[in-house]
Parts: structure tokens; sequence; C-alpha cells
């Protein structure tokens, strides 16, 4: 892996015009040594003194949240209505997550053995956080929330796309959490890496690429008690039946390939769609698509806005190259903004076959491209879903409970939805991903369950 630059500087992506303060790469060794100086002192508080920490850190966060919405928008370039509902489901975390810790990291009595006993949750020590650009602190967050409540300090490595994001969300922590709980640690692949292998970090949680979670998953492998959580990504279909809203389905549909500009990992990349219904459905989506004109992700009026980078348009040019259809909507960047801007695209395929050799297939679009195709009946669904090994999520349109339970029961997603887009992921429920898409570790209600190590306590009365 290529050495992390040692300073970098980020410009917005909406306005490449306007540029952020250098940024230096962290000192991963330094970071580890004060968090493993901090783990036994935070791990000895009490469940409820650990919260009130928590709940002060809830507070703080709270009352910046409108400058962390427009830091978000400003940084990668998502829309300012999208950061605002992030930076709400940031705070919203904190009081999941002590529901979650209520319910599995407390200790509990166990009768009916041989001996008294109690199972109890112990700390692990410290845990690595490698957040992703396109949801820079709430996916990161929920992940943090629970390893702190656990009590296993925090290092918390950003996207280096989002890293003044990173830095003034660690800034809000660490003002309240004691010296060494939560350490801020920006860079690259590289210190990912080194945080994620350091002999002393217990836990790691990634969210990002397939081939970096592979790797980290393959070099952790010989240190098989650490815990490693992925979420790796999808490409995410909606499955239109022939007695489905038409209208409401394709409205879900153009939501889900274009919030945040399709960079999302559970963004819809594909529609299979019912041939009796085909040229319904794909009319009433070219006009719902209507809606998502690229502009300035700081105007409240904005639903579309840039990419993140120069090389995410370059990914974008390349899969709308892909000869595998009809581009209905071939997809264009604007030359009239500076910014990373893209438009929507959609194409009906005509060989799937040669589609699922193409990177279309293969590689997570994280842009607003959409494939189509035709489907006549709940078998060809079901293989044309399973024939591309994600399983993060899926949406079913159909009025019909028994067609929806039909399909549901035979495709192998972690995160399945009827007559919603494949994007509506609330946080009051488990998200993790299957096949390609993760290790089934959720990233939403329920991770305290990964979090520590479960210890039997027996005693002889």
């Amino acid at each position: 892996m290529a050495t992390d630059p040692a300073d970098w500087r980020n410009f917005s992506p909406g306005d490449l015009s306007f540029g952020f303060p250098t940024h230096s790469t962290g000192d991963v060794e330094a970071a580890v040594s004060r968090s493993c100086r901090a783990f036994g002192g935070w791990a000895a508080l009490s469940f409820d003194e650990r919260r009130g920490y928590l709940v002060a850190c809830r507070e703080r966060l709270a009352a910046r949240s409108e400058d962390l919405a427009r830091l978000i928008s400003a940084e990668t370039g998502k829309p300012l209505r999208e950061a605002r509902l992030e930076m709400g489901a940031v705070v919203a975390k904190f009081d999941l997550t002590f529901a979650d810790g209520e319910k599995y990291l407390l200790d509990e009595e166990v009768g009916g053995g041989p001996h008294p006993a109690r199972i109890r949750q112990r700390a692990r020590g410290p845990a690595a956080v490698i957040a992703p650009f396109n949801f820079p602190i709430h996916l990161g967050h929920g992940a943090a929330v629970s390893y702190l409540l656990a009590g296993n300090p925090v290092l918390f490595k950003p996207s280096p796309m989002a890293v003044n994001v990173g830095a003034a969300y660690a800034a809000e922590m660490r003002a309240i959490l004691p010296d060494g709980v939560f350490e801020f640690v920006p860079g690259w692949g590289e210190t990912g890496r080194r945080l994620a292998l350091h002999p002393e970090v217990r836990a790691v949680c990634f969210t990002g690429s397939i081939p970096v979670g592979t790797a980290l998953a393959r070099d952790m492998a010989e240190d098989y008690s650490k815990s490693l959580a992925l979420e790796l990504g999808g490409k995410n279909s909606a499955i239109i039946w022939g007695d489905a809203d038409l209208a409401g389905a394709a409205s879900a549909v153009a939501d889900g390939m274009c919030l945040t500009a399709g960079q999302r990992c559970n963004a819809t990349s594909r529609a299979l769609v019912h041939v009796d219904v085909f040229e319904d459905f794909v009319s009433l989506l070219q006009s719902s698509l209507g809606r998502f004109i690229p502009g300035d992700p700081m105007l409240e009026s904005t639903m579309l806005g840039p990419v993140i980078s120069a090389p995410a348009v370059e990914r974008y040019r390349s899969l709308v190259g892909c000869s595998v259809g009809e581009w209905i909507l071939p997809g264009s960047v604007p030359t009239d903004r500076n910014g990373h801007f893209v438009t929507p695209a959609v194409v009906v395929v005509a060989d799937s076959e040669g589609l699922d050799m193409s990177d279309l297939a293969v590689r997570e679009t994280f842009a607003p491209i959409l494939v189509i195709e035709r489907i006549a009946n709940l078998d060809e669904a079901v293989a044309r879903h399973e024939a591309w090994k994600f399983g993060l999520t899926a949406s079913i349109f159909s009025e019909n409970r028994a067609i929806f339970d039909s399909l549901g029961d035979r495709l192998r997603v972690g995160n399945l939805y009827a007559n919603l887009p494949t994007t509506f992921s609330p946080s009051t429920l488990p998200f993790g991903g299957w096949g390609r898409s993760g290790n089934g570790h959720p990233g939403g209600r329920g991770f305290a369950r990964f979090v520590a190590d479960e210890q039997a306590v027996q005693w002889r009365a």
C-alpha cells in the first residue's frame, strides 16, 4: 500500500475555489499508546458513569448540529437537507445505543445450573473506527458510541476526504471525554491499515470498499481474537412487480439512486421490472428523475449535489461508457459548474450476460446510475437479483403480501423493504450486509452486541 501523504488539503466538491485547512497524517503509535493508558480507567467506570459522559457528548453535539451539518455539506457535497438529517441521526443514536446497552451490556444473573452464575460483558480495549466520507459522522459515530458505552476507548479515523468534518466531530467528543478515551487519527489507507493491525487495538469497525475490507479480513486472520465489523457496500435492487403502485415505485427508485448523488452503500443501482409494466414504469421514472438537477449543496432547495472527487467523476464516465444496452438517460458531466457534478444516468439492459461481466455489476457504483432489466416471473427475479453477489438491501414493490413474502424469503440480503426505497434504513433497525456486502455485523441498531467480550462467571455457594 502506498505511503500516506504527510499533508493534504481538501477543496469543496461543490465549489472547487473553496479550500479547507491543511491536515497532517496522525501518529498511530502515539494515539494507540494514549488509548491504552486510558483504557483501564474508562473500563473501570460503571455503565451509568460512562453513559453520563455520553449524555454530555449528546448535548454538545446537539448544540453544534447546524454548524456540523453545514460543514458536512461544504466538505463532502452532500445536500444541506441531507446533512441536517444526518446530524439528527447522530444525536438520536445516543439514546438508541443506551437502550441497546441496557439490553446487551449489563450483567445477567443465571439460575438453574449447578452453581450460582453470572454472564458479564468485559471491555476489550482500544477500538479503531474507520469512517467513510458519505456519512462522515453518522456511520462511524454509531460504532463509536457503542464501543465507548461498553468501556472501550475509540481511535477515530475519518475519511481523508472528510477530515475537517471528522476533526470537528472529534473535538466535540474530546471536550467531554477523559484524555485518551477518544483519539482523532487522520490519514489515508496506510494509516487505517496500521490502526487495524496494531496488536493493542482489539476491535475494528470499517466502512468502505470491498478490496480494502477483504484485505483487512485477510491480514487480521492470524489475530483471530480481534473483532472485525465490515460494512462493504451494495448493488441494491428494486423489484417492481406487475401490481405495484408504479408512481410510488418510480419516485422511490429515483430517490434511491440519487440521494447523496448515489454515494450510499444502500443506493438503488438496479431495477428489475416486470414486463407487463415495464414501459409505464420507465416513463414514470424518467419524469421523477427530473427533480434531481445538479446544484449547490449548500442551498436548501438542492436535491442532487456533486460526487466527492475528480476520480469519482472519472469512475462515473467509465460506468456510463459500458455497452450493455440502451442508455435512455446517457448521463453527463456539466461543464458550467466549478465542482464535481454529474447527472442521473439510466441504461435498459439488452444482454444480461454481458452486464454481469461489466463494471456495472461487479463494482459498487457510488454515482446516480441505474441499470434496468425486464423480468417475467418470480424465479427470474430471484435469479437476476442473486446473480450479483452483494447482499445489503433490496426493495420489493407489490400490493400483494404473498408476492413480497415469496420473493423476500429467497433473497439473500440483510435489509429487505416493501414499497420503500432501498435507502430507507432507519437507526432503529440493525443494518448489515451479507455476501460481498459485509460480515453481518450491523452498523445500526444492535451493534452493542459486538463491542464486548462475554464472560461466564460461577462460584460455589
